[in-house]
Order: C-alpha cells, then sequence, then structure tokens
C-alpha cells in the first residue's frame, strides 16, 4: 500500500543517486516524481513517475510543476539546479497553498548565493576569511600596482553556476579582452590551497544546522568533486557554525571552502544538494530522512560531525539505456 509523502525533484539531470535515495529512505510511504524539460535525462529514469516539462524560462513553467503537485498530491517540492531555487523561492507561498514544502531557502538568501559579489560583501562585513573578488577592474588594477593582488586570477560571471565562463586570467589584455566582450563579470583572487566541501542541512523547523559532513576534495571534474575523503576538524567546524549563525539558510546546501597557509576562505554557497553529496548519503547522513520528517513535522536529531573520517569517494560513469 503507497503512502502519501510523494516528494518532486525538479531538473533531475543526471542526478540518478539523488533519485535512488529518495526511493530508499520512502520504501512504501510515497512517491518519488521527477522532471526533466529533456527526454534524455537519465535520473528521470529512477523516479517511480516522471513528467517532461517546459524550459524554466517558459511562461507556462511555474503554472506546469503547481499543477504536477496538486494532481499528485505532492507532499514537498526541490530543485537540483541553481535558476530554478529562485522560482521555488520567489513563489514559495504559492506552493504551500496547495499542501507542497518547498524545500528550498528564502529568496532573499538565494540571491545572495547567485551574486558571488554580494556574498564577497556579506563574508567581509561579518569578519570571515574569503577571496578578493572586484567587480571595477580599475580597482583591481590599482590593487596589482599597490601589491595587494597578483596574476593568476579567475574572471567569471558575477552570476554562473557549473563552473561555466570561467577563466584563469594572467593579464591585463585577457581581463580587457573579457570585460569588453561580456557584461557582470567578476574578478576573483586565486586560491592556491586545498578544497573542502561542507554538506550541511538546516532544520526546517527549528532552523539549526542539524547535519554537517566535511570532505577533502581531492580531483575536480567541470566544477564538481569527482574524488574526496571525508574530514574533520574542531577549527573548520566551527568557522562553519559560525558562518551558518550568520546566514539564514532552510534545508539542504553545499558550503566551499579553501585552506591556505592554514587558514580557512569561504568561496561560495549552492543552496541545494551538491554534485558530491553522495559521499555524505554513504557515510551515513541521510539528508532525503531529514527531508521527510520535517515534512511529517518532526525536528530533526543533531547528528552534526556524526560520521568516521578517511572515506573516500570516487565517482564513475554509469549508463541508462532506454527505448522512449
Amino acid at each position: 500500500m503507497q503512502g502519501n509523502l510523494n516528494i518532486l525533484v525538479l531538473s533531475c539531470g543526471t542526478r540518478n543517486k539523488v533519485i535512488q535515495y529518495f526511493k530508499q529512505t520512502l520504501e512504501n510511504r510515497g512517491l518519488v516524481i521527477a522532471t526533466d524539460c529533456s527526454t534524455l535525462a537519465p535520473a528521470l529514469y529512477e523516479a517511480d513517475k516522471h513528467f517532461i516539462v517546459p524550459s524554466i524560462n517558459d511562461e507556462r513553467y511555474l503554472e506546469n510543476i503547481l499543477s504536477i503537485c496538486k494532481e499528485n498530491k505532492v507532499k514537498a517540492v526541490l530543485s537540483l539546479i541553481d535558476p530554478e531555487l529562485s522560482i521555488l523561492s520567489k513563489y514559495q507561498q504559492d506552493f504551500l497553498d496547495i499542501g507542497t514544502i518547498p524545500i528550498v531557502s528564502d529568496f532573499d538568501t538565494i540571491e545572495l548565493c547567485f551574486d558571488k559579489y554580494k556574498m564577497f560583501n556579506f563574508l567581509i562585513n561579518n569578519n570571515f576569511n574569503t577571496m578578493k573578488s572586484y567587480v571595477n577592474k580599475e580597482m583591481f588594477y590599482r590593487d596589482v600596482e599597490s601589491g595587494e593582488i597578483d596574476y593568476p586570477v579567475f574572471v567569471k560571471p558575477r552570476k554562473g553556476s557549473a563552473s561555466i565562463n570561467i577563466n584563469k586570467v594572467h593579464s591585463k589584455e585577457e581581463i580587457e579582452f573579457l570585460f569588453n566582450r561580456f557584461d557582470n563579470l567578476l574578478i576573483q583572487e586565486y586560491m592556491n590551497g586545498t578544497e573542502y566541501g561542507a554538506d550541511v542541512y538546516i532544520d526546517m523547523i527549528s532552523k539549526d544546522p542539524v547535519a554537517i559532513f566535511v570532505k577533502e576534495k581531492i580531483k575536480m571534474r567541470a566544477g564538481e568533486t569527482d574524488k574526496a575523503v571525508s574530514f574533520k576538524e574542531e577549527k573548520l567546524l566551527k568557522l562553519i557554525e559560525e558562518f551558518l549563525n550568520k546566514a539564514n539558510f532552510k534545508g539542504i546546501i553545499d558550503i566551499d571552502i579553501f585552506k591556505v597557509n592554514n587558514e580557512y576562505y569561504i568561496s561560495e554557497v549552492n543552496p541545494r544538494f551538491g554534485g558530491g553529496y553522495p559521499h555524505a548519503y554513504e557515510s551515513g547522513v541521510n539528508v532525503p530522512e531529514m527531508i521527510i520528517n520535517n515534512v511529517n513535522n518532526i525536528i530533526n536529531s543533531n547528528i552534526i560531525n556524526q560520521y568516521d573520517e578517511g572515506i573516500y569517494m570516487m565517482k564513475y560513469n554509469e549508463v541508462k539505456v532506454a527505448k522512449l
């Protein structure tokens, strides 16, 4: 007998593991429903039920998702891509009105995460180390002159995700070329150090962080963690907790941090499941269960730091074959 704890995962793409984890956790309590705008999104075919929907830029998009939620008695909805989080957070009330809880932070917080210069200012104003960032190239050139910063630097869109259009730049000529060609660019200090990622769950009811899983990244591929090892350190945990105390997050988030000369620098926050989340799940940090508890109005127990160190994650290619 199926329960009615139906969960909708939007823009599922290639994130098959997230769908599998929700199915394993739900068992017979409800359905996992997935959407994507492409029939060739492999994660669709892991779900109990799936829908092909318009692109998120289509004016019918929101109406389409709301009707899927209504017709399928969806209890919670979440997205796996950045641009869609803004839609979910902006129209939270529309979902709540039909009995669906969006697992997402508030709109202002989402916008803070997607504007790298806003995030830079937030971190500086709250006394957190972060990489120097400039939207004004003349100010950057001045700081190069005075020895505050040096090449190489990264030039990237001020708003952007998945490492799209990021350039490592070694000269003023390259910066001039990019700034002449594109709008809304950001110049960011290059951090030559060790990179860490933290998968964090902030309880939707208590608003307290209840899970923090930290990994040291060994290898990256296309902006995502390819190989990593679970890691624990009191200093880093304290920094993450202090940051969460100042920021206003809800649900699942993924924080990127660098360590240079024994100092930690917060880089950016993805307010959704990160690409390396399977590492946390396989190490005992079951975020789908935490989401389901919150949907059932249950506050989660605190399991911060309750995982083993030295657990390695190694991604590899898998294939989904289907006659569509």
